[in-house]
C-alpha cells in the first residue's frame, strides 16, 4: 500500500477537516449540513401536524370527528337526532364514516406537510403512502 503524503485535506484529523460545505468542527454540522437542514425541516413539519386538526364528518354533519394532523382522535360530536335506540347499526356506521373522512384529510395534510421536504418523494417510513 501506498503510504498518504498526507496532502489530502478530507482525511486530515484534527483541524476541522471534513467535506467542504459540511460545518466541519460546528455542531449538528450548521447551515451548510444538508441533511441537518432536513431534519429541522422535519421537527417543524411534525410540530406543525402536532398542532393542526381536521374535521371529518358523516350523514350530512350529524356525526363529526375532530383529529389532529397526526391522526389522533381529539372529539366526537354526535347530533342527538341520530341516536335511534333501534338502529345503533347505523351509528355505529356514520362513526366510522366520520373517522375515516378524517383520516383522509389529515393523510392530505400530511402528504402536503413532508411533501415540502421529500420533494414528493414517497419514502418508506413517513406514512405517506
Amino acid at each position: 500500500m501506498a503510504k498518504s503524503s498526507g496532502r489530502n485535506r478530507y482525511l486530515r484529523r484534527g483541524g476541522g477537516g471534513g467535506l467542504p460545505g459540511m460545518g466541519a468542527g460546528v455542531p449538528g454540522g450548521g447551515a451548510g449540513n444538508p441533511l441537518a437542514a432536513a431534519q429541522e425541516m422535519l421537527a417543524k413539519a411534525q410540530e406543525e401536524l402536532r398542532q393542526a386538526t381536521v374535521e371529518g364528518s358523516a350523514g350530512g354533519g350529524v356525526v363529526k370527528v375532530t383529529m389532529s394532523g397526526e391522526q389522533k382522535i381529539t372529539g366526537i360530536t354526535i347530533q342527538p337526532d341520530v341516536v335511534d335506540p333501534d338502529d345503533v347499526e347505523m351509528l355505529q356506521e356514520l362513526i366510522m364514516a366520520a373517522i375515516a373522512d378524517a383520516t383522509a384529510k389529515s393523510d392530505e395534510l400530511q402528504a402536503k406537510s413532508y411533501g415540502a421536504i421529500t420533494g414528493g418523494l414517497n419514502l418508506p417510513g413517513l406514512g405517506l403512502g
